[in-house]
């Protein structure tokens, strides 16, 4: 067997834009042999979906998938709005929010999954998608709820199909009350986790820095007072801060006479039983991405037409 060094593995990555481990199973399937090794990911495919990998892809799909106490939410990227709308994309983001179901760990535990009727991973046949379409695509990030008791609601909105959309959240409700009314409350949470975007259950989920910049924009606009006095300012401004990002402080959207708090509070009667809204996670589509600025594809194919 051929002694596979770093320097090949890296050379073979420049030449081809392929992932390390791919690369290095390519020179291990041609004993060293880099320009075999093109040509071996080129075969399948490796390479051609690498090239596109510097490809900004903030379109794409979010598709969550439930089973009473646990579901799972996946968002998988592509290039163009048109490929979301394709039914093999569609297909695939829909079985990897399944398979999402019941694999513990995040996007490098999903890729390595079996996918369903394939002899391949759930990253290999992403990889043979690019391939196939012809435009990058990433399994960009999958996360999973469960309870013990109660249940995991769900809501897809902008949907394009079945359980497939723009933005998915998840909202666990840990209760040993009615299962049904827990359902119904779950998926008005989960509506007003997708209107209103918190950043936290509560305070104590507020990472200490951005506590730090809201803390020194009020400083800033209250320089010069006493300093007694700005610290009762930050605290009040903190306080209000709170109510506007995190859930269980926010009017609810369905009623903003009250809190999420209050509503919980108010449902255990309905519910037969304590309701502690135990987390949340809320994926909205592209979200972070930093997209190109440029002319959008319809007037790129007007500029070809008139070109």
């Amino acid at each position: 067997m051929a002694n596979i060094t770093a320097a090949m593995v890296k050379d073979l990555r420049e030449k081809t834009g392929a992932g390390m481990m791919d690369c290095k199973s390519a020179l291990n399937e041609t004993a060293g042999d880099i320009e075999a090794a093109v040509d071996w990911l080129r075969k399948k495919g490796l390479a051609k979906a690498a090239k596109k990998a510097g490809r900004v892809a903030a379109e794409g799909l979010v598709a969550v998938e439930s089973a009473g106490r646990h579901a799972a939410v996946v968002e998988v990227n592509s290039e163009t709005d048109f490929v979301a709308r394709n039914d093999g994309f569609q297909a695939f983001v829909r079985e990897a929010a399944k398979i999402a179901l019941n694999t513990e760990g995040g996007v490098e535990a999903l890729e390595a999954a079996h996918f369903p009727g394939s002899q391949t991973t759930v990253k290999d046949r992403l990889q043979e998608l690019i391939a196939t379409i012809g435009e990058n695509m990433t399994l960009r990030r999958t996360a999973r709820l469960a309870v013990e008791k109660g249940v995991i609601a769900s809501y897809v909105h902008g949907q394009v199909s079945e359980g497939l959309g723009k933005i998915g959240v998840l909202v666990a409700l840990e209760s040993a009350g009615d299962v049904a009314f827990l359902s119904t409350l779950g998926r008005q949470i989960a509506m007003h986790v997708a209107a209103t975007n918190p950043l936290a259950l509560d305070a104590s989920g507020i990472d200490a820095a951005t506590v730090e910049r809201e803390s020194n924009i009020l400083r800033e606009k209250n320089a010069g007072k006493p300093d007694h006095v700005l610290a009762k300012i930050v605290e009040s401004g903190l306080k209000s801060y709170y109510k506007e990002v995190t859930l269980l402080e926010q009017p609810f959207v369905h009623d903003t006479s009250k809190t999420v708090a209050q509503v919980l509070k108010e449902s255990e009667g309905k519910a037969g039983g304590p309701v502690k809204l135990a987390a949340f996670v809320r994926y909205a589509l592209g979200e972070g991405i930093e997209k190109e600025e440029g002319p959008d594809f319809a007037s790129e194919v007007a500029a070809a037409v008139k070109g």
